[in-house]
């Protein structure tokens, strides 16, 4: 099967020092780049994190300091990386709750304005959960019935999770599930848009800080105010803002908190 593409997506995968947004760094990157044709762009590089890797994630992605010493850091790559991204849908897997926040931190740090907007997500991984409920290895034998080798390196993840993409079109594209008593609907489709839809929990900052009422309006999601509109908060208490800004935060969630703040304090000047 060929994906239907509008336009080319990009599936990637993280290794990281850590599993901390706001203060972790990528250690390798590899990015699958398909484009509507169907050719394929495979690229991979080790990137010199500008902090220590700690053992307990050497361990898993077997990455060192010694590994990363002589590479580039994120700053020196990252022009290239977003004119290779530009204008691409993105895929992955678990890529909404970390890859794609984190790797927005490091665009950010870059002085580069990463976001989503006017881009789908496909994330492999909650189709897997909202179809079968299981990790990338446990996929990859489910449904390409091959054995997962070098597990936990970037390039072998970022491939198996272009494949097992693929192996659920072909399983999914007939099998309806009941999204309301009573409908079904058939999510797994071979259309980006489609798959974006099924699969993105769309927050307001990526990280989860920030996300959406029913009313479309962003609301905290953690803290004393929680669910609380984060306009009514940032008006009713100013200093709220002073103490995300200063806080151990992700530069994304200040962003958004930022962009929030102004266009509260223009709609009341107008």
């Amino acid at each position: 099967m060929k994906l239907n593409l509008k336009r080319p997506i990009v599936f990637f995968d993280l290794e990281t020092t850590g599993t901390d947004i706001s203060k972790d760094r990528i250690v390798e990157i590899s990015v699958l780049k398909v484009m509507p044709d169907g050719e394929e762009i495979l690229k991979t590089r080790k990137i010199n994190p500008t902090i220590p890797i700690p053992l307990e994630s050497s361990l898993i992605h077997k990455i060192y300091d010694e590994d990363v010493k002589d590479c580039p850091t994120f700053a020196q790559v990252a022009k290239n990386l977003d004119q290779f991204m530009k204008g691409c849908d993105l895929g992955g897997y678990n890529l909404i709750r970390f890859d794609i926040p984190l790797l927005a931190e490091e665009f950010l740090r870059a002085s580069i304005d990463f976001d989503l907007d006017n881009r789908h997500v496909v994330d492999a991984c909650r189709i897997f959960h909202m179809m079968e409920q299981r990790t990338l290895s446990a996929a990859y034998k489910y449904y390409c019935d091959k054995t997962l080798e070098n597990a936990h390196s970037a390039e072998a993840d970022t491939v198996a999770t272009y494949h097992i993409l693929m192996a659920q079109l072909d399983r999914y594209q007939n099998t309806p599930i009941e999204i309301t008593e009573g409908i079904e609907e058939y999510p797994v489709q071979n259309d980006i848009a489609q798959l974006h839809k099924f699969t993105f929990q769309k927050t307001a900052d990526l990280a989860g800080r920030i996300t959406y009422n029913n009313a479309g309006q962003e609301v905290f999601n953690f803290g004393k105010h929680k669910n609380a509109i984060v306009e009514e908060v940032l008006q009713k208490e100013p200093t709220y803002y002073d103490w995300m800004m200063k806080g151990d935060f992700p530069l994304y969630t200040k962003k958004i908190l930022t962009r929030i703040r102004l266009r509260s304090m223009q709609s009341s000047v107008s």
